[in-house]
């Protein structure tokens, strides 16, 4: 396990660069998302984004063992990869629904991880709201995916674009919590 300091750096870095790729998945959809093949790989590297995101963090603090609310969102964000393959070829009201459900557990397993982490490195209050606001996302995205209206990548947009905001935000308090207890 690393050191007080040095999981503090890791995390800044680790939410900056969840920040990153969200922002730039979030740019890619808009521009992209009316072509049926980059929408699609964009459907599916988002939870293989974060099933990787999620397993490089668990392995940094102490391995899936110590993690576990980590090593679960791995499997569950490998397994909606495979499902979004699946659903892509059935329909767009489907890739909807899966999106719903994985925003549901992982919202749930990330505010766990927050409650967790905020015990030893405290700030974690934004990844807490993150995991909270995920899962009613979710369930908004299954309502929507029971609906008449044909949904598009652009569904999943807001979600991604609350993401890059809450990884950005936990970056930027993470800094100021640093400054702060440096200036002490």
């Amino acid at each position: 396990m690393q050191s007080h300091s040095s999981q503090s750096n890791w995390l800044r870095s680790y939410y900056f660069t969840r920040a990153a790729f969200s922002s730039i998945w979030l740019s890619a959809a808009v521009l992209l998302g009316g072509q049926l093949g980059p929408a699609a790989f964009l459907l599916v590297i988002y939870p293989v984004w974060d099933a990787l995101a999620n397993l490089v963090d668990a392995r940094v603090n102490g391995g899936l063992k110590a993690n576990p609310s980590q090593a679960l969102n791995v499997v569950v964000s490998l397994i909606t990869a495979l499902a979004v393959v699946i659903a892509v070829s059935n329909s767009t009201y489907a890739v909807l629904a899966v999106f719903g459900v994985w925003a549901i557990l992982s919202g749930v397993l990330q505010l766990y991880t927050g409650v967790r982490r905020w015990r030893t490195y405290g700030a974690q209050w934004v990844m807490i709201l993150s995991g909270a606001q995920s899962a009613l996302a979710g369930g908004f995205m299954i309502s929507q995916s029971l609906g008449t209206a044909v949904p598009t990548i652009l569904d999943i947009v807001p979600y991604a674009g609350f993401g890059a905001f809450y990884f950005l935000l936990s970056a930027i308090w993470l800094v100021v919590a640093a400054y702060r207890k440096a200036q002490a």
